[in-house]
This record gives C-alpha cells, structure tokens and sequence, in this order.
C-alpha cells in the first residue's frame, strides 16, 4: 500500500483521530498502535531490559508528516520532550516536497571492531604479521555468527596500524563487519573476543580492548534536498541561511548548536524506532570534528535557479532487529508506522529528517528569530504546568502568546482568569 504523508490540517485533530489517520495512512491496523496509549512498556518487560528497573519514564510520541524520501512518502514516529520538533520537520519536509522530497544514499551496513594490542616488542613488523593473517583471522571472525553470514554479512576486511601513544606504540587492528540489519554491537563485539588472542599471538604482543567503534565512518549515510526558496520567503532568507550555514562551518561554537538542530530530529526517530541514541550521537559528533576541528555536520547553497540545496552526511548505525527495537512494543508500533523493510531504508528516513530539523532551525534563525515560533509551542508546556486542563490548554496558550508573557505565574493569572470567565 502506497503511504501519502500529506496530512491536512493534522495538528488540528485530537489524539484518537491522529492515531486513526496515521493507522490508515500506514496501512496499519489499528490495533497494532495499542500500545501506544500507556507507552507499551509494561513493569515486567521492563525488568527484562535493564537492571535495578523501579519504573518507566515517557516522552510523547508525535509523527512528522510531509516526508518523502527517495520518491516513498513516510509517517516518522519522533520521541522527544522538546515542543516544535515535529511541527518544524514536518513543516520543512513539506517545503521539500516540491522539489521531489529528500534523496538519500548510503555506504553499506558495516561496523568497525577495534582490537588492541599492547607490549610489542616490533610494532611495525608486527602490523604486517597481522595482515598477512587477513584470510585466517576472517574466517575465524564468520565462524562466531554463521546466521549473519547466511544473511550476506559477515567479516569483509582487516586493517592494522601503529599507532603512537604515551604509554608506547600499539598495535591497532580494525575488523570490518558487515552487519546486516542489525545496529550490530553485539556480533562485532563477540567476533572481536574471537579473534583477539590469534590477532595477539601472530603480533607478539597482548591483547586488551577488543570493542566495537561507535565513530562508524564505514556506514555513512547521505541525504539532500532542495527547498523552495519562495516557500522559504524570498530570495533573501536563502542567502541569509547560506550566510548562517557558513558561519557553522566556521565557527565550532555555532557549529555545535547547529548539529543540536539536526540532532533534534535524528534522535527523535532514532529513540522511537529503539534504536541506541548514544551510539549515533556519538559517531555523528565525531564525524563533525573528522579533519581536527569541530564543524557543521549539513552544508546549504544556492542552486542556480534560486532555490536551497541542503546536504548532510552522517554515520547512522541503527538497526531492524535485536534490541529495544524487538523488545520495546512501542518501538515495534513505530516501525510499521514508518513501513521501512531494511536498516539501510530506516537510516535514509533517519538522515533526511535530521536535514528538515536543520533547515527549519535555520529557517527560523534566519527569518524570524527561533523564539518566535518556539515560544508558540512552549506556551502550551506552560499552560498544562500551570494546571490547564487539556480543554483548557489552547485558550490559556492563546493569551500567553497574544499578550508575550509565556511565563509559568502568568499562565497561573490566565487560568484563573479563565475560570472566572465560566463560573
């Protein structure tokens, strides 16, 4: 079944009509998006997950519409606390709809493990003992997960180095994965164990950590866009947020604001799919200091017509099976919302919606000040702390948002006001 994101007027409809309207939008039955409404997450599953477990904690879950990748329209579930997240994905997707919606690519689903191995006596003789056991330490590595070489995985290649450190040159091996459609820490990490003391013995030396790397620049995926510069507002707006993405690339303070924006929208999804949040902000930020100064993860220019091009590349390790992805009901909900069939797909969507969180930050940045739209969303946070009941919560935004006062005690005045009013 073909998914059309382009909802009209979602925002405007309660709760039960969004979930009926993403349902069928996905082609997914409703009852799938049970366990949506306590969080899906049960005491005892939850006990099964992590340890000392007294409880859960929920964030609200909203779908980001509009987005099209690859010429396939998506629903994107996104996890997050933070008001106008979704609204800005959705809103920036939708002005890159006109132009086709996102293209995206990526690498390959391979994994870095690193194996380490200290007291060598000859550590650049022993780098080349370690290659010339290439085949040997591969085949070693496939025979720990004969299920992921039958899926087309498995151990593709093995780099060493001498690396210089000040307790001494070590000797650093790299095993290169292929993981499939798994984020893939558990296979690489056991094949390293593996393969450490055959590694260890041709090297003379001995072994220590033997980890995966979660700089993962050997899965990178690729996204672009073109937004339209009048429904961007005007010539003017795109060169202001070329101007702006300029600054981010030089700036490393700016810079780690800007990837906060794009990591808004990546985090998102890849906390609501399961997926380890961690690991990816960490390889993302990584990659943003690749050349030995931090720097803006998304490029922007001006294409000859007028209009914006957009660009971000970033690792994106994340996984269909194994993991909360499996084990977390709500995370299996918003993976048939999504209807991604592969790890490689479910990155693409991840990567395009960090570059619509981008855009619409620098958008607002740009144009009108982030507050302004910011601040519209946050009124609503306000109003429900300061004790507005959900029918209450509109009226009393309104006002904070009309008179410019989005402050807790003014809520408190506008509630009360409220009250009054119907007593």
């Amino acid at each position: 079944m073909a998914v059309n994101s382009r909802i009209s007027g979602f925002k405007d409809r309660s709760v039960a009509e969004r979930r009926a309207l993403v349902a069928d939008g996905a082609g997914v039955a409703a009852a799938a998006l049970s366990a949506l409404d306590t969080g899906g997450l049960a005491l005892d599953q939850a006990d099964h997950m992590i340890e000392n477990v007294i409880g859960t904690i929920g964030l609200p879950l909203g779908v980001a519409t509009n987005v099209t990748v690859n010429g396939r329209d998506h629903l994107v579930p996104m996890a997050t606390e933070e008001p106008s997240v979704v609204a800005a994905a959705s809103n920036a997707a939708r002005i890159a709809r006109v132009h086709g919606g996102f293209h995206a690519s990526g690498s390959g689903p391979v994994m870095i493990a690193q194996i380490q191995v200290v007291d060598v006596i000859d550590p650049y003789g022993a780098r080349n003992r370690v290659l010339e056991a290439r085949e040997e330490i591969l085949a070693l590595a496939d025979a720990q997960d004969p299920v992921l070489v039958r899926l087309g995985g498995g151990a593709r290649d093995l780099t060493a180095r001498v690396l210089p450190t000040r307790a001494g040159p070590q000797v650093i091996a790299h095993l290169l994965v292929d993981v499939r459609d798994a984020m893939g820490a558990n296979a690489v990490n056991t094949m390293a164990e593996a393969v450490a003391p055959a590694l260890a013995e041709r090297a003379g030396g001995r072994p220590l950590l033997r980890i995966l790397s979660n700089k993962a620049d050997t899965r990178l995926v690729r996204a672009r866009a073109v937004f339209d510069a009048e429904l961007l507002g005007g010539p003017q707006v795109v060169d202001d947020i070329v101007a702006a993405s300029a600054f981010a690339e030089a700036d490393p303070y700016r810079a780690a604001t800007h990837n906060k924006g794009i990591m808004n929208g990546i985090s998102a999804v890849v906390l609501a799919t399961g997926n380890d949040t961690r690991a990816v902000e960490a390889g993302c930020h990584a990659h943003a200091a690749r050349d030995g100064a931090y720097t803006a993860l998304s490029r922007f220019e001006k294409d000859r017509d007028g209009n914006l091009t957009g660009t971000l590349e970033v690792p994106m390790p994340v996984g269909l099976v194994g993991g909360a992805t499996r084990a977390h009901p709500v995370a299996q909900a918003a993976i048939k919302i999504l209807g991604v069939t592969s790890a490689a797909e479910l990155a693409e969507v991840i990567v395009s919606v960090g570059l619509a969180q981008n855009l619409a930050a620098c958008r607002a940045l740009a144009a009108e000040g982030i507050q302004h739209g910011h601040m519209r969303l946050h009124a609503r946070t306000i109003a429900a702390t300061a004790g507005a009941a959900p029918d209450e919560v509109p009226r009393v935004a309104e006002r904070l948002v009309r008179d410019g006062k989005i402050q807790e005690e003014y809520a408190r005045q506008a509630l009360a006001s409220l009250r009054g009013e119907r007593a």
